[in-house]
């Protein structure tokens, strides 16, 4: 296989990195969301074990807008668990009852499907 066949099929793959809560709450705000966009802007899906906060998501979102004012980026698909303080299926990933899963990447490969209480649908191209 050639060099040209090598990169043909990487770009066919899709990166996801889930990064845990731990990680997250030692960054700043601003670490944090040039970590998401640095990920995602390269095509990457992210996974956090913990989201952010509705302060954090509403800067990640202005500094998404900007970057795709400025360059040929698409957005971010952004969808998450809401908090509750009851059991769920993801409690296995949480270490306490108010964190939540969220899941972000590039518009134009992340699509979500459906989001219902427990589910999150989407189909990644």
């Amino acid at each position: 296989m050639d060099h040209m066949d090598t990169d043909t099929q990487f770009a066919q793959n899709i990166q996801i990195n889930m990064i845990s809560a731990s990680k997250l709450q030692a960054m700043s705000t601003m670490d944090k969301i040039r970590l998401i966009l640095d990920d995602v802007t390269s095509g990457r899906i992210v996974i956090l074990e913990r989201g952010l906060d509705p302060r954090e998501e509403a800067q990640l979102i202005e500094h998404t807008m900007l970057k795709i004012r400025d360059t040929a980026f698409y957005g971010i698909e952004i969808q998450s668990y809401a908090r509750e303080n009851k059991p769920s299926p993801w409690s296995i990933l949480r270490r306490n009852g108010d964190n939540r899963v969220t899941v972000i990447g590039p518009a134009n490969r992340l699509k979500t499907v459906k989001k219902e209480k427990d589910v999150i649908s989407a189909v990644i191209s």
